[in-house]
């Protein structure tokens, strides 16, 4: 039998990616002179040097502004009601990775709802970002994939090579990590969580007629 069956994917788990050079440069500077106030030598175990939290330099101010907007309009695409919500930094700040750093896989929680990546420095052979399946009850139960080269319902992951400007957003509840960073010179990222509260709306007091 051949018979064509109906399909619908519901509970979607999203990647947005957007190439955003323009900003390079400065988030670059601004990193780099944290970094800079930071020892030149990293740890053996965990190679990793971090700046301080960029989310309230003025410099980053149009970058900021891009990211938290660009934000908004994925959760009110996602379906959620934002029209009286904001989106804010929960904390933003640049990771340099050296040779054999890595990054394992975890989640946010807490405030935050949205997660991201804008890359700086991506020299050859550094680490992928990984993206991991969120069900634990599929994981549990999956069977050996046909083709992992693949994007397919049966896939346990999905990685992306990074690049300098490219900009990336997932739901903070879906699983991230970076690969084993192969090259010898560092790679450069910043690493962002994003928050929502809700916007304080008060109507005009009206004048009492006595």
């Amino acid at each position: 039998m051949n018979d064509e069956i109906n399909q619908a994917f519901y509970f979607p788990s999203a990647v947005y990616t957007k190439s955003k050079p323009e900003f390079v440069d400065i988030v670059k500077a601004v990193s780099y002179e944290s970094f800079a106030k930071l020892p030149k030598d990293v740890n053996e175990i965990y190679p990793v040097r971090m700046s301080h939290d960029l989310s309230g330099d003025a410099r980053l101010a149009d970058f900021s502004q891009y990211v938290l907007q660009t934000a908004w309009n994925i959760l009110g695409q996602q379906g959620y009601a934002n029209a009286n919500l904001n989106t804010f930094f929960t904390g933003a700040w640049t990771q340099e990775h050296h040779k054999h750093s890595l990054m394992e896989q975890h989640v946010h929680g807490g405030m935050d709802q949205l997660v991201g990546f804008y890359f700086l420095d991506c020299p050859t052979n550094c680490s992928r970002v990984l993206f991991h399946d969120p069900r634990p009850g599929k994981v549990q139960i999956n069977l050996p994939e046909a083709n992992m080269a693949e994007a397919t319902y049966g896939s346990n992951m999905i990685n992306f090579a990074p690049e300098p400007g490219l900009l990336m957003f997932s739901n903070a509840w879906l699983p991230h990590s970076f690969g084993r960073h192969a090259a010898n010179e560092p790679l450069t990222f910043v690493h962002f969580n994003i928050g929502v509260q809700f916007v304080q709306t008060c109507a005009a007091p009206q004048a009492e007629v006595i």
